[in-house]
């Protein structure tokens, strides 16, 4: 491409401060985040909740029930609490508790009720009541 002001020095060009893309993304709100950030937050969107070993083992200890109906409720909790920009949530519903890593889409660890009783959550930014 020709710098036209080297044609026509009388002719002053102007170039933005910012391109195109940087553009874009201050209108989108989006600011500092990094490529792999917000690849990661879009596939934990579109993938299914995963259990980890140690969830799948407390599920099984604990005779939890988890049927298509529940698993629908929490993939949903779990993307309300990332829409409010939650990172750990605690999910309660009437029976069980799941805590979940909502950037990974990991449940964590999960108890039944009559364990939950006088329990204290830590390290959680947010609460879904189902």
């Amino acid at each position: 491409m020709t710098d036209i002001s080297k044609i026509n020095p009388q002719i002053r060009v102007e170039r933005p401060a910012n391109d195109a893309a940087s553009e874009a993304l201050k209108r989108s709100g989006i600011s500092g985040a990094s490529f792999k950030t917000i690849l990661d937050e879009q596939l934990a969107k579109n993938s299914p909740l995963v259990f980890s070993k140690h969830a799948q083992e407390r599920v099984e200890q604990r005779g939890i029930a988890l049927t298509e109906d529940l698993l629908s409720n929490l993939n949903s909790a779990v993307s309300k609490a990332r829409d409010k920009g939650a990172r750990d949530v605690v999910i309660i519903d009437a029976r069980q508790a799941f805590i979940v890593n909502v950037p990974n889409n990991m449940v964590i660890t999960t108890m039944a009720d009559n364990e939950m009783r006088g329990n204290v959550f830590t390290n959680i930014d947010s609460a879904v009541i189902l």
